[in-house]
């Protein structure tokens, strides 16, 4: 099912912004949820970044504050546009996450924020293996997005939101244990902190297979 608000933070970047703001205000606000990824990251700021799904810009915006190779795929060339416009001192490309046309061993960092929650479970094995191929070894794997609560109260809040601007692909994303995913693809699985009353993960992982 897809409501029309959905619909309203696909065709207006102003509307998107609106619900993506008030949606971080329980991890601290905007501001501090785009610098979530930068928590206990140790990697050389010439390391080749890509920001998997990137949307408009948002996580890139605050990835070219501290890296000097960002790259942004997203599979909609309207994102991409909005991309370049917010932040044109990365590089972009308009692919599939599933089929993403770079070379093994490409980047030292991949980070995704607030978009496996949008792929079918075939899809998202399929992203993690393309992952897993373009990173160096011992790269990294960020992912950013919805958990399964941990704190009751926050249930209300997250079903509430998920009913309003997402489809049946996030609900599967709370029941998906990413962890053993990306263990079975040849990562190591090295944290993942929880915000939100739990509805929120940052999950870190490695390359080592």
């Amino acid at each position: 099912m897809t409501t029309i608000l959905r619909d309203w933070s696909y065709r207006y970047q102003w509307f998107y912004d609106t619900v993506s703001a008030l949606a971080a205000l329980s991890v601290g606000g905007e501001n501090r949820f785009r610098k979530l990824f930068l928590k206990d990251l140790q990697i050389n700021p010439d390391a080749k970044i890509l920001d998997l799904c990137c949307g408009a810009g948002q996580a890139t915006q605050e990835l070219v504050k501290h890296f000097s190779h960002v790259t942004g795929l997203d599979a909609s060339p309207i994102a991409i546009k909005r991309a370049k416009q917010r932040v044109p001192q990365a590089e972009y490309v308009d692919a599939f996450a599933e089929k993403m046309p770079f070379s093994d061993r490409s980047f030292d960092l991949v980070i995704t924020s607030t978009a496996m929650h949008e792929m079918e479970p075939e899809q998202l094995q399929q992203i993690i293996q393309e992952v897993h191929r373009i990173l160096t070894p011992e790269g990294q794997f960020i992912i950013i997005d919805f958990h399964r609560p941990t704190n009751p109260l926050f249930w209300l809040p997250i079903a509430t939101f998920l009913w309003l601007f997402e489809t049946e692909t996030a609900w599967q994303l709370l029941k998906t244990d990413l962890q053993q995913l990306l263990s079975k693809t040849g990562f190591k699985v090295e944290s993942c902190q929880l915000y939100a009353g739990g509805s929120l993960q940052v999950l870190r992982s490695r390359k080592v297979l």
